[in-house]
């Protein structure tokens, strides 16, 4: 990655985050209707947005909760407080996105779960509520020995990886099925396509991005909080 200090950084990620969440409801409210709760097609709307801001940009913020510098110093407690809440409020939002999907399906009797982007939305779902529940347990209860914490912190690091990626593939296929479904126009040349295609395509990319360089920031080490035990941690 370039020699960028991690504070522009966060500041650029963040600013991108915010981005996708305006546009996500920008396309959601010019080309597809609006919101509502009535069970419409505006009730679906709800899905995309609150997909994209919980289970990418929340997440993606409970994610690098630890590479903040002054989570390096003191009591790691509060951190862990803030990761597992942000991380719950993304959950929060997911299960709200599936309930707006799930109402829309009901109402207008329309099949569950008969895409590869539902199968992959609901794997995700699945294991980040199983990912929560166990760093839940090893991380903020008391009971949990040090030497369980030392076992699990790696295979915790490894499928919050997993997540977001998985994350990113589910909003990226579900980007595509919905334009499928809504423009129903057929393979054209890029510049004969709609505005609306153009744009979802752009946002998908801009997702894309977001995910990218989230975890481009996990995995560089100067970034990484220092090991309690570690030779720079005791200096």
């Amino acid at each position: 990655m370039l020699e960028l200090p991690f504070r522009p950084f966060c500041l650029l990620l963040a600013g991108l985050g915010v981005l996708c969440v305006a546009l996500v409801s920008a396309w959601c409210q010019t080309w597809r209707g609006g919101f509502a709760l009535d069970g419409s097609a505006r009730t679906f709307n709800w899905h995309p947005v609150l997909m994209v801001t919980g289970m990418l940009v929340l997440y993606g913020a409970a994610a690098l909760v630890y590479r903040l510098p002054p989570a390096w110093r003191g009591p790691k407690l509060p951190w862990k407080v803030l990761h597992g809440a942000l991380a719950l409020a993304a959950f929060t939002l997911a299960v709200l996105g599936l309930a707006a999907v799930f109402h829309f399906h009901n109402v207008h009797g329309t099949p569950n779960m008969y895409s590869l982007h539902s199968w992959l939305g609901l794997v995700t779902i699945l294991l980040f509520s199983c990912q929560w529940l166990a760093g839940f347990s090893s991380f903020l209860l008391p009971w949990a020995p040090a030497w369980l914490r030392a076992l699990y912190k790696p295979v915790h690091v490894f499928f919050g990886s997993i997540i977001l990626m998985l994350s990113v593939a589910s909003c990226l296929s579900g980007i595509n099925e919905k334009l499928f479904f809504s423009l129903k126009n057929g393979t054209t040349e890029y510049k004969n396509l709609p505005p609306e295609a153009v744009f979802a395509n752009s946002l998908g990319l801009l997702l894309l991005l977001f995910g990218v360089l989230v975890l481009g920031a996990l995995a560089r080490p100067s970034w990484k909080r220092p090991d309690a035990d570690s030779p720079a941690s005791c200096q």
